[in-house]
């Protein structure tokens, strides 16, 4: 089972690990579209304003532009380290035990505009590409990720916590998801916007501390065993009441 995480703008710093490789990567397959795209990231960071302008940055931010210029020789983390902000901490990987960080390497994927998808443990470097980005020498990520990621997660067991831009990079019919919800005072139920990536990370961090294998009989319990309120909404959907 693939619980498939959405990732954050912001990434941590630097790392220990040796420079990219698509060979360290899982789903070798997507290595022809992640080499294209790091190559084109790389080249239109050479132009600082047009890199600024097509990833909808601001000067301040050209700190950005240059983690893209250095992503073939900048050193590398494991992907849950690397993405930050409230999902990653509400996952919280350093607290977890050696073996709960072990299953969270297995379990936990992240969509990425940049890789596809990668696992828990892939080594990658810092970057910034959103989703919604149109690389002009490209264009739509959409495009050009449908046509191998949607092939390449047919088969894996997914539950989806993807985000709206990293949904579109690949359609994923049979996936399990969750979409996390609040009651108002008549109980009619409404998305949450604010707390939604808090409480994904809380969902797959109970995830994670399970021995049990998530499926879509027992999602329910593992979430009430971390004292999450998760209800089914259909056959494959959920929704996670906070």
């Amino acid at each position: 089972m693939l619980v498939l995480l959405p990732p954050s703008e912001t990434k941590a710093s630097g790392g220990d690990g040796p420079p990219l490789s698509f060979e360290a990567l899982s789903l070798p397959e997507l290595n022809p579209v992640r080499a294209k795209l790091v190559d084109a990231l790389v080249d239109l960071a050479g132009d600082v304003p047009a890199s600024l302008a097509v990833l909808g940055l601001s000067e301040r931010q050209a700190g950005e532009v240059a983690r893209n210029a250095e992503l073939r020789t900048s050193p590398t983390l494991p992907a849950l380290s690397r993405y930050t902000g409230v999902l990653y901490d509400a996952l919280d990987l350093p607290t977890l035990t050696r073996v709960e960080r072990g299953r969270a390497a297995e379990r936990l994927g992240v969509a990425s505009a940049l890789f596809g998808v990668v696992l828990g443990a892939d080594p990658i470097p810092a970057y910034r590409l959103s989703g919604g980005n149109v690389l002009p020498s490209v264009g739509p990520l959409g495009s050009l990720w449908r046509p191998v990621l949607t092939p390449a997660l047919a088969e894996r067991e997914v539950i989806d916590l993807r985000s709206a831009p990293y949904s579109s990079l690949a359609r994923i019919p049979h996936a399990i998801t969750v979409k996390v919800v609040t009651e108002d005072g008549t109980g009619r139920r409404q998305a949450v916007s604010h707390f939604n990536k808090a409480h994904k990370g809380l969902l797959a961090r109970a995830i994670v501390r399970s021995r049990a294998v998530p499926r879509a009989r027992n999602l329910v319990k593992i979430a009430a065993n971390a004292g999450l309120r998760l209800e089914p909404a259909g056959e494959r959907h959920f929704e996670l009441v906070v």
